[in-house]
């Protein structure tokens, strides 16, 4: 993440959208608006299709969106693509994305943007090692080489100043999203998400996991957010794509195998396969003791103040930090209690 979220590249980003216009290529960025008698739900990714969205799909093929007015369209991001700008610009109405302190940052450079539901209770990203030269606290950290994605070095940065260690005793490269640095001895450690089971598959069982969560900084990843505008206009249609999406990961949590074929139906490109050994684990981030408790998206204020604090002793906020009601909200979460699923 570069964490670059500032107006320019807002702007930038509704200003490619007007382009696209002007071509007649706006089937996936034209703003919200009903469909027939249904309401399209467009969810902005912040990623390209992968098991993060397999609730969704599972939804959708089992007529859940339909049977609360609504229609979807997915629609895909990457790392050319400001999903945040595009939801924060009304291009579309309903956005999920990897981690958590983007959209504070985003918040805080100005885009009118509040999380609304956290999709995973626990970040999987983690710091890989081998068992020859294993990682698994923090502090094994100091003397290292971290091979890491340029996006996510404040992550490390978060890791070490929490963990009270001078970024001078870790050496940083940059890596892209496979282990080679790892695996050639460019590096002691490298990054990912324990999701990535075709990345990972090569450390085989020389794999020592430290997870970023467990260093102490506790984020939310694939957390779902709205505008300010769709929250005061149209609150009931988020909330019923929040009931039919949680729906369909509780459908994806009590049989996993009709998610991952409703899945790989829609996005042919994945592998069955490997999408069958990621399920349980995108299951487990999903689903915990707090949705037990409070249901599918589950998250608290206590946590995002948490994420704020931290972020706003890195300096991270370059218009200062952003207040926590201006973040999240919990209404959605309370107007839609008596249909998201407890399962943990």
């Amino acid at each position: 993440m570069s964490h670059t979220f500032d107006r320019r590249s807002f702007l930038q980003t509704t200003g490619a959208a007007a382009g696209l216009a002007a071509t007649g290529t706006m089937m996936s960025v034209l703003p919200a608006r009903a469909d027939g008698h249904l309401y399209t739900i467009r969810l902005q990714l912040g990623w390209l299709a992968s098991n993060g969205i397999m609730g969704e799909v599972m939804a959708d093929h089992l007529g859940y969106f339909e049977e609360e007015g609504l229609a979807l369209e997915i629609v895909p991001g990457g790392p050319n693509v400001d999903g945040v700008a595009a939801v924060a610009s009304g291009a579309n109405n309903l956005g999920s994305i990897s981690s958590s302190p983007s959209l504070m940052l985003a918040r805080s450079a100005g885009l009118p943007i509040r999380c609304i539901a956290a999709g995973y209770q626990q970040h999987p990203f983690t710091y890989f090692s081998l068992a020859d030269n294993p990682v698994n606290t923090p502090q094994d950290l100091i003397g290292k080489t971290v091979a890491t994605q340029g996006t996510a070095r404040i992550l490390l940065s978060a890791l070490l100043a929490q963990n009270g260690i001078s970024e001078d005793d870790v050496e940083v490269i940059v890596m892209g999203g496979d282990m080679s640095a790892l695996m050639t001895g460019q590096a002691d450690v490298a990054t990912g998400w324990t999701t990535n089971v075709n990345a990972l598959s090569i450390l085989g069982d020389q794999r020592v996991d430290m997870a970023l969560w467990d260093g102490g900084i506790q984020l939310y990843a694939n957390p779902y957010y709205t505008t300010d505008d769709m929250l005061a206009e149209h609150s009931d249609k988020v909330e019923a794509a929040i009931r039919a999406i949680s729906r369909g990961w509780g459908a994806a949590y009590e049989d996993p195998d009709a998610a991952v074929d409703a899945l790989v139906a829609r996005y042919p490109n994945l592998d069955r396969d490997s999408e069958m050994q990621a399920a349980p684990l995108v299951l487990d981030y999903s689903f915990n003791e707090a949705t037990a408790e409070r249901g599918w998206g589950t998250m608290t204020a206590e946590n995002w103040q948490a994420q704020i604090d931290i972020y706003d002793r890195l300096d991270q906020f370059t218009s200062g930090a952003p207040a926590l009601e201006d973040i999240m909200t919990m209404d959605i979460l309370e107007a839609t209690a008596q249909t998201r699923p407890t399962f943990g």
